[in-house]
């Protein structure tokens, strides 16, 4: 056996175990911009703001706020899929409720932040009129079931601060009505899409602000309140447990081994596992497997989560997946949404053919499991 796998072994040991084979899919991102269209993606290479790295270069190519087309084939391919008692495949869909509002920062001179709510900027996007309707339409048939990823996907902090103090490839993206880039230049080291990160220990209190008006807007657009948060880019201070437990959080999602942000740099070590509960009677829930099939085409991805979940199957624990939006998305490249739905109708057809009994949930279902109540539908 080699070490890859001596290693998963192992973390599937501890926590709670399924009484069945449980499959999550657990997907980021979701009303996050990104990208805002493929010509400013060229305009902004022209003037030299270019990816750091291979995959955020996937990101910036592939990734943004998901089209009509985008979900309608989604959906398609999740409701074609039933588990053992007859229920479609699920996406629980981790989410923003907001993003900053570009213009009325701009008319600010940069002085004070502003957003939007979700709905308006999908109404300012190309093919995206009737994209927040199918939101609602994948609830309702419990398929596309959003959680908390925050407000904006976005330190709006360390973000406003680059752009008061004039940083070049920042003001850049910003004239394309982007924010999620890594500066030549940063001004410090956390990363603009970490919502959560901290640079000086002050940045909590706003946090706090942030978690409580998202959450807010999360019942008033969806009908109903978040039950599961998962931080942007993973940074996270734990202080903000009781302000999740306060505005309705029973479960939360983080790393095995957690690198908790305290200021200046510093992180801590916080181990984790599923079921893990805190002192306010929230349960951690941690990821297992991994989907992600546009970041290495040349890798088999569903053979790698198969490895995984049969991994997780074999410690009775269940197969919670963490697969981003950027899989799915095709307005921007459609060659990107083929590839990564052929490859998902791939993954769930193994899945029920090597574990008929499999059962899929969304990640509240699963959590309620967890924490011993009755499972709850939309």
């Amino acid at each position: 056996m080699s070490l890859s796998n001596i290693l998963r072994n192992a973390s599937n040991l501890i926590g709670w175990s399924a009484p069945k084979k449980i499959v999550v899919i657990e997907s980021d991102d979701w009303g996050a911009i990104r990208m805002s269209s493929k010509d400013a993606l060229a305009e902004m290479a022209k003037k030299g703001v270019v990816p750091s790295s291979a995959d955020e270069a996937r990101y910036l190519s592939n990734d943004g706020l998901a089209s009509e087309d985008d979900l309608a084939y989604l959906f398609e391919v999740l409701t074609s899929h039933k588990d053992v008692s007859g229920s479609h495949c699920k996406f629980t869909a981790v989410g923003l409720t907001a993003n900053p509002d570009f213009e009325k920062i701009k008319a600010d001179n940069f002085q004070n932040y502003h957003y939007e709510l979700l709905p308006e900027t999908l109404r300012r996007y190309p093919h995206h009129a009737n994209s927040f309707a199918l939101w609602k339409e994948g609830i309702r048939e419990n398929i596309f079931v959003p959680q908390f990823h925050g407000r904006e996907h976005l330190n709006v902090s360390n973000w406003m601060k680059a752009l008061q103090a004039g940083e070049e490839d920042t003001r850049i993206a910003f004239e394309h009505g982007v924010y999620g880039i890594t500066p030549r230049k940063p001004i410090n080291h956390v990363s603009y899409q970490a919502a959560f990160d901290v640079f000086e220990p002050s940045d909590i209190a706003s946090q706090k602000d942030v978690i409580q008006d998202g959450l807010v807007q999360f019942e008033t657009l969806f009908g109903y309140k978040a039950s599961f948060f998962v931080p942007t880019n993973g940074p996270f201070n734990n202080s903000l447990e009781k302000d999740l437990a306060d505005n309705g959080i029973k479960y939360i999602g983080a790393s095995k081994i957690q690198h908790e942000p305290v200021g200046y740099g510093k992180t801590r070590r916080v181990f984790h596992y599923i079921g893990q509960k805190n002192k306010y009677k929230q349960r951690y829930l941690t990821r297992n497997c991994f989907f992600e099939p546009s970041s290495d085409l040349q890798s088999d991805w569903v053979d790698s989560c198969l490895s995984e979940i049969s991994i997780a199957f074999k410690w009775n624990k269940p197969a919670v997946i963490s697969s981003h939006r950027v899989n799915y998305i095709g307005w921007l490249n459609p060659a990107n949404r083929s590839h990564g739905l052929k490859e998902l109708n791939r993954l769930l057809t193994s899945i029920k053919q090597q574990w008929p009994d499999v059962t899929f949930m969304t990640t509240e279902e699963m959590g309620n499991l967890v924490a011993g109540k009755q499972k709850q539908n939309h």
